[in-house]
């Protein structure tokens, strides 16, 4: 018997690769079944760490998000919350013993002594996104609300009368009316001040304005002094905001209920935080206007003198967030080289220097007074939760929560290379080979090109986008940051406007045949590229000229630059990138359309079109009239169409589609 079974588990590892622990190429099960961390929180003593595990479920059509608890001295990670609802934007009391989190609407909270977790809030309006007072009596959170109603009872006939009105017409007055894939109902974000009980005690940011910010927000956009007495928030009160970057500070007092502005530069500042001891207070700040790719800079208001100053004069990267070590010294981390650096600025010489380069990192924040905390990703492995100990610096991996999947799947790593594009610059790029590549084999390959378009390639497992899983059909996958892209200084960052069809279709087209040259394994008579939003416009601009493709993918690409215009929600994007108006003369819209004739007659390539319905920031008519004007020449064109999607395909289901179209589009030309 006992060999008969050692026979039969021979067998069963010679034929089952899993068991046998040979590995395979990502699958989409693989790929969107994997946990995806966020929402990372320390505990006020430094040895407890919350955060949120989102599930996704294929077959249901639905995603699922619980809080899990990491205890930094015994090293381990225990779920808290298991509702059938999901629990989100977890924040800790000032005492570490309970947990106030986003379930259903409203504000709960979660003692870790034990027990179920009890709802808080019970507003009319709803409640979100809660930030605790420093005594822990107080707390703020912010709530969608009609802002003409200047009581509670206002808004509640008001939410009653729209619910129940049988009349569903909108009737609208000025920008913004929809945003993202929203549309806006009259409403404004404002920031209510509530007892730590839930009782709402009053709306403190109203008027016709948005607090948090509609858009160009930073992490923290409504904060308490450490003394408990004011409250710093973020608004914009121009009158046209669509057309506007300028996001201000305001302070709020709690005992008077007075109201000031604290900033007056034009651009955007947000992302307030006081330092330990209350004297300072830091923020972020973009300084040219109407721009929302500019160099985001550390400023440093000094609450005692009354003065503010510049800590990252002269540094060449955009901050992305900021934090206080202590009362002497401020970390920050930035986009740098497609990772995400950790820098450290002591506020009184300004000298700054790094502690983590090289590395993907968000939620950076302090555990004690030498330890870091933070999420970190990479191409083959998504956010996991990791250390670094300053003074040893060392750097340690805490969990593994999709390490059963990751480690059953061949996922390459990506390979850097340099070359000189456009204006005789260094361009950066990314080249992944596929699963099991063999030396002496010829591969088909697919050129990605980024959105944004001030965004980058960086090392990072990507949820929409992933390297691999357009490699994993057997396709050499290559990335170029071109002129435009982030990290690199901001000057690389500017180029792209005013000249969005120049350096970077110049670098992509030079990168392309850099990489050809370099890479001996790439079949070039079998290349494909794909694109999304700005890389949409970058796939319809290079249709319309001369190029290496065989076959092209457009997700939510810009076509038509007048009409796109005229629909889109944020104006002050194309009135910066274009230079004014479609009606200004200088305008640069017609100079960078795709739809033009000279260039619309050109095409001849076969295209992938993708689109959804919910997509206010390229509408979907871009979508429509690309695939028209294609199958009105009769070139092979498909458009795939979604009518409960936006600017980006996130349902399960939806999502198998999209990448079972894609491959079977690119496999159709090239393999």
């Amino acid at each position: 018997m006992q060999k008969a079974l050692y026979l039969l588990i021979t067998l069963l590892l010679l034929v089952s690769p899993s068991l046998a622990g040979e590995k395979r190429a990502i699958t989409f099960e693989d790929f969107f079944t994997l946990k995806r961390m966020h929402s990372v929180t320390v505990s006020p003593d430094g040895q407890q760490v919350a955060f949120c595990l989102t599930t996704p479920n294929i077959e249901e059509n639905s995603f699922k998000t619980d809080i899990f608890l990491y205890d930094l001295k015994a090293g381990e990670l225990r779920q808290i919350t298991r509702a059938a609802s999901s629990s989100s934007h977890p924040v800790w009391t000032p005492d570490g013993k309970t947990l106030y989190f986003n379930r259903s609407g409203q504000i709960w909270k979660i003692s870790l002594q034990g027990g179920e977790a009890q709802q808080v809030t019970d507003f009319v309006a709803g409640a979100a996104n809660a930030v605790i007072s420093p005594d822990g009596k107080k707390m703020m959170f912010s709530a969608e609300v009609y802002p003409e109603c200047e009581t509670f009872e206002c808004l509640k006939q008001k939410i009653d009368s729209v619910k129940n009105s049988k009349v569903k017409a909108r009737v609208i007055d000025q920008l913004f009316y929809r945003h993202w894939n929203r549309w806006l109902e009259g409403k404004r974000s404002h920031v209510f001040l509530a007892t730590i009980e839930g009782e709402v005690l009053k709306d403190i940011t109203p008027g016709d304005y948005d607090t948090p910010p509609l858009d160009l927000g930073g992490q923290h956009d409504y904060v308490f002094s450490p003394d408990g007495k004011e409250i710093c928030f973020v608004r914009n009160t121009d009158s046209i905001v669509a057309a506007s970057t300028n996001n201000d500070l305001f302070i709020y007092d709690i005992v008077s209920g007075e109201t000031v502005r604290l900033t007056k530069n034009k651009g955007n500042d947000n992302n307030p935080t006081y330092s330990p001891d209350g004297r300072y207070l830091a923020y972020l700040s973009m300084e040219r206007p109407g721009f929302e790719a500019d160099r985001r800079r550390i400023m440093l208001f000094d609450r005692k003198k009354r003065t503010t100053r510049e800590l990252t004069a002269g540094f060449p990267y955009s901050v992305s967030s900021i934090f206080w070590r202590n009362n002497k010294e401020l970390f920050f981390t930035c986009g740098e080289h497609g990772a995400y650096s950790i820098y450290r600025v002591d506020i009184k010489k300004g000298r700054i220097r790094p502690v983590l380069k090289g590395h993907t990192v968000s939620d950076v924040q302090l555990a004690g007074k030498n330890t870091l905390i933070f999420r970190e990703q990479n191409e083959a492995m998504p956010y996991e939760l990791f250390k670094f100990d300053l003074k040893k610096k060392k750097r340690q991996q805490l969990t593994f929560v999709n390490k059963a999947v990751l480690d059953q799947l061949e996922l390459p790593r990506l390979e850097e290379f340099v070359f000189i594009g456009a204006k005789g610059d260094s361009v950066h790029g990314y080249i992944l080979r596929p699963p099991f590549f063999e030396e002496g084999k010829t591969y088909p390959a697919i050129e990605l090109i980024h959105g944004g378009p001030q965004g980058a390639w960086e090392r990072e497992f990507h949820f929409r986008w992933n390297y691999q899983m357009f490699a994993a059909p057997g396709y050499v996958v290559f990335a170029i940051n071109f002129h435009g892209s982030s990290g690199y200084g901001q000057e690389f960052t500017d180029a792209v406007s005013k000249d969005w069809g120049g350096a970077p279709y110049e670098d992509i087209l030079t990168g392309t045949e850099w990489v050809f040259d370099n890479y001996p394994f790439i079949d070039r008579n079998r290349v494909g590229a794909a694109g999304a939003s700005y890389g949409g416009f970058m796939i319809n601009w290079i249709a319309g000229d001369k190029h290496p493709f065989k076959c092209f993918v457009s997700h939510d690409g810009v076509f038509e630059q007048v009409s796109m215009y005229g629909a889109t929600e944020e104006l002050w994007f194309p009135e910066w990138e274009f230079n004014g108006t479609p009606w200004d003369e200088g305008s640069l819209y017609q100079k960078w359309n795709p739809a033009s004739p000279e260039r619309v007659r050109r095409f001849q390539t076969p295209m992938l079109i993708v689109h959804g319905e919910h997509d206010y920031r390229v509408p979907y008519t871009q979508g429509l009239q690309i695939f028209t004007a294609l199958q009105r020449q009769g070139i092979e064109s498909r458009l795939l169409f979604f009518p409960d999607e936006d600017h980006f395909v996130t349902r399960p289901q939806n999502a198998r589609l999209w990448w079972q179209t894609v491959h079977n589009w690119f496999a159709r030309f090239l393999k």
